[in-house]
């Protein structure tokens, strides 16, 4: 009888053990799927990145310019990924544009991304030359963040200004009437 328990306890604690093992392979499957699920962002110098604030189709395009170290940027940020979300089926498309530090993609703007799960599309500004593309942006711009263009083919606005979800709604609604 004690035989039969030992044996029983010894058959418990190999299943035991393989089990833990397996949550240990699973475990670091998970954290290589998550590594293979990492964002990427895609960085452009101004002349390249033009071309996303001058399309001439039938979308309404709301482009937002803001960085991870800009506590206003940060605060309206869900607001953008609302109006992604909630205006999609009028033809809007919300691209939110980096100016954080090159250094910084790897170690502060991805793991950001990652972490608040944003939907929009993000690319990086990677220009130092900011005196010659913040008028191309906008004449009215001074450089602060955040900062947003909204336009479509018949109307642009510009707004150096941090926004509300209801600010925000208000002025595309006025491309989309």
């Amino acid at each position: 009888m004690n035989c039969r328990i030992l044996l029983i306890v010894f058959v418990l604690f190999l299943s035991c053990k393989n089990e833990n093992k397996s949550q240990e392979v699973t475990t670091s499957i998970e954290k290589e799927d998550v590594l293979k699920e990492k964002p990427t962002v895609e960085a452009y110098d101004f002349n390249a990145f033009e071309k996303f604030l001058n399309r001439k189709d039938d979308k309404i395009y709301v482009v937002n310019f803001w960085a991870t170290w800009c506590a206003p940027c940060i605060k309206e940020l869900p607001y953008f990924e609302a109006i992604n979300k909630n205006f999609k089926s009028e033809n809007v498309e919300v691209l939110l544009v980096s100016l954080d530090f090159p250094k910084q993609y790897q170690t502060k703007l991805i793991p950001f991304i990652k972490k608040h799960q944003l939907q929009s599309k993000v690319v990086a500004l990677n220009d130092p030359d900011s005196n010659a593309w913040i008028p191309k942006v906008s004449e009215e711009w001074s450089g602060a963040i955040p900062a947003t263009v909204i336009y479509n083919k018949d109307k642009r606005m510009f707004y150096e200004q941090s926004f509300n979800y209801n600010q925000l709604e208000t002025e595309i609604e006025k491309f989309i009437n």
